[in-house]
């Protein structure tokens, strides 16, 4: 019997299987696969980030799987969400699933509190970002985005690695320029940690339109929980049966 897919694209920081530790485990009863998004590739020079490169390489991962059929379940965190939105809209089709883990779908909700005032902190730190050092642009990101929450998050060690990550940080487009549009008909999950309302705010809007929503702990990253990861689990275990029965 045939695996069913599922890809996973992870966000700003680790990428690949380096993104979901909780989740390797499901290559067993999966044929998994741990993305990378454009210009992250630990062996070459990070560039500057592109949603419709994102999109174009979850949809090739989609295109056919080892058993020959074409589509699978998405799962993607953060900004990760932007390319799974984007690809489950323009072929929703291949897409049986699309759970999304604290996704920073900023343009959806630009004009919800929550959000306009995450912008307003944001945009002049982006509006400058070419100008800054890499260094420097990320001590500010942390700053802004995480201080009130995490006041002790210093900055990373000096490492070829974490070079990189400052780079590939600063060559972010901000999120809240990506061009999203609700998913029609994909069954559709939104964790979130609960620790942030920017977040919640994004998980309200997308419960109103149709998603499932589950709170877990573990701030940014709820899928590092054991709750969050049984969450997911279970989502893609229920969307795949119901493949299944649909096929049968």
């Amino acid at each position: 019997m045939f695996k069913q897919r599922v890809v996973f694209v992870h966000g700003v920081g680790s990428f690949g299987a380096a993104a979901w530790p909780k989740q390797h485990g499901m290559a067993l009863s999966y044929d998994a696969l741990f993305l990378r998004r454009h210009g992250f590739d630990a062996a070459a020079e990070p560039l500057e980030s592109d949603f419709a490169a994102d999109a174009a390489i979850v949809l090739g991962s989609l295109a056919d799987d080892r058993s020959g059929a074409a589509g699978g379940h998405v799962v993607a965190h953060s900004q990760g969400a932007i390319s799974a939105m984007m690809a489950a809209v323009e072929r929703p089709d291949l897409v049986r699933s699309l759970t999304l883990v604290e996704p920073a779908c900023f343009s959806l909700t630009a004009e919800l509190p929550a959000t306009a005032a995450h912008r307003a902190l944001m945009q002049p730190l982006f509006d400058v970002r070419h100008h800054l050092s890499d260094d420097d642009f990320e001590r500010e990101f942390v700053r802004r985005a995480f201080a009130a929450h995490a006041p002790g998050r210093g900055t990373a060690p000096d490492t070829a690695e974490a070079r990189s990550a400052a780079r590939r940080l600063r060559l972010q487009a901000p999120s809240w320029e990506a061009p999203l549009q609700i998913v029609p008909g994909v069954p559709t999950l939104v964790l979130t940690g609960g620790w942030e309302p920017l977040y919640e705010e994004i998980a309200g809007y997308l419960r109103e339109t149709g998603a499932l929503h589950r709170v877990a702990a573990g701030g940014h990253r709820p899928q590092d929980s054991p709750e969050g990861d049984r969450i997911i689990r279970s989502f893609v275990a229920d969307a795949s049966r119901h493949r299944h029965a649909d096929a049968s």
